[in-house]
């Protein structure tokens, strides 16, 4: 395989980002009414697809552009996307925050890119659909949350659940005390995910920008581990299983006992490698209890294991003084009982991304049933458990009034030097506070 010398790789990702300066940002995009249709942008086409079709399907929303740093991806998706009509079609996600004509901006590429492009959308007056996690730093996610409310931004987050009926019902059971005082949840994240062996450095693929790609990434040579979905498992762009299918469990979980918007008095840490020997660089082996004064969320995850074990898929378990509960259905003195919508008032519920779009029509962000405001510490509790695990399996405290980590059994300075990270010039947040 083609090898690169340090000096001609730096030289041919030079030759991107010659091109790529600081974008510039309008002042304000054009702003949709209630009467009004959404133009939105959707940007990374893998899970993208399914943002755009969905968006498509909306009423009072269209689907005005598509971008991918891939070229094939963006031709592929225009294809499968030709039904709906006419897109603007790019490679640069610049081009669309430039563009005065879209509205809004649904986020679904590297977890690296999630908040520097929501920043810049929402510095060029733009509403923003957010991927789990919205940051990959603790630091991303405080300034997303900042930014969403200095400037009245709908800043909706990946974990739909939210807007599912079925689990509204669940929680709304829960706090009504249908298994009674609930003093523990356990995320479970079991499945088999495979090696992904280990790969030589190579030349980009052909059309990709890739310099564009790593964006405010630490320069590193192509190889094709590091590319389309193995992304995760790479600490530069990713964070594992923990942010990427476990996000949406924790979220269940510290929504069902009302954590959802403060911080565990004690973070303990325990992961590593005991399956992978290949490329990876995250956990296929991951336990964290976040511990509360009234109650701990333990979070178990292995990557080498089939679904199905205690026989659940992934899942959230609720343990309470008469029983416990899965899902929709709760187990109080060996009796199950499946709580349902009508028992509880829970009237129905639009999707996740039809409910943002009624949000951008309205220009109120208290539409939203996954702001940023439970998105943003929902992502930092992942982010922070990664620290814990990469500082040797350590505990710690964060305190979110001062961003800051107060006690840490390994090194408290490392520990904070870890809530943000270096932005590769010229790649930097539009916003910083």
């Amino acid at each position: 395989m083609a090898q690169f010398t340090r000096r001609e790789f730096i030289k041919a990702a030079g030759a991107g980002a010659a091109a790529s300066t600081v974008p510039f940002f309008a002042t304000a995009a054009t702003r949709a009414s209630a009467n009004e249709t959404v133009n939105v942008a959707v940007v990374g086409l893998s899970q993208g697809m399914y943002h755009a079709r969905t968006y498509a399907a909306i009423k009072n929303c269209r689907l005005a552009a598509i971008c991918d740093v891939d070229p094939k991806r963006v031709h592929k998706a225009e294809k499968k996307l030709s039904k709906y009509g006419k897109l603007k079609k790019y490679t640069d996600y610049r081009k669309i925050i430039d563009d005065p004509e879209i509205d809004a901006v649904s986020i679904a590429t590297c977890d690296h890119w999630h908040t520097p492009i929501a920043l810049a959308a929402i510095l060029a007056g733009k509403h923003v659909y957010v991927e789990k996690p919205s940051s990959h730093t603790v630091h991303e996610a405080n300034l997303l949350m900042k930014a969403a409310q200095k400037y009245n931004k709908c800043v909706q987050h990946g974990t739909q659940r939210r807007s599912n009926r079925g689990f509204i019902t669940a929680m709304k059971a829960l706090k009504d005390g249908i298994i009674g005082d609930v003093y523990m949840a356990k995320v479970i994240n079991h499945q088999h995910r495979g090696r992904i062996g280990r790969a030589e450095p190579t030349s980009p693929p052909s059309g990709i920008n890739y310099d564009l790609w790593l964006g405010p990434a630490p320069l590193h040579q192509f190889t094709k581990n590091r590319w389309h979905y193995k992304w995760h498992w790479f600490w530069d762009y990713g964070g594992g299983d923990l942010v990427n299918d476990g996000i949406h469990h924790l979220d269940l979980a510290v929504w069902g006992t009302g954590k959802d918007k403060v911080y565990p008095t004690q973070i303990v840490t325990s992961g590593g490698q005991l399956h992978y020997n290949d490329d990876h660089q995250t956990p296929d082996t991951q336990t964290i209890v976040y511990i509360y004064p009234d109650v701990q969320i333990l979070y178990e995850m292995r990557l080498w294991t089939p679904y199905r074990l205690e026989g659940y898929t992934n899942a959230t378990v609720f343990y309470g003084t008469k029983g416990k509960m899965e899902g929709t259905t709760a187990e109080v003195d060996g009796e199950k009982i499946t709580v349902r919508p009508k028992d509880y008032d829970v009237p129905p519920v639009k999707d996740i991304m039809e409910n943002f779009i009624d949000a951008v029509r309205h220009d109120d962000p208290s539409m939203l049933n996954s702001p940023i405001t439970t998105g943003g510490p929902i992502s930092n509790l992942c982010n922070l458990g990664n620290i814990g695990t990469r500082l040797g399996n350590a505990s710690l405290t964060y305190d979110g009034d001062i961003c800051k980590i107060t006690k840490c059994s390994a090194s408290i300075s490392k520990a904070n030097a870890m809530l943000t990270k270096d932005y590769r010039k010229p790649y930097t947040l539009a916003y910083t506070g």
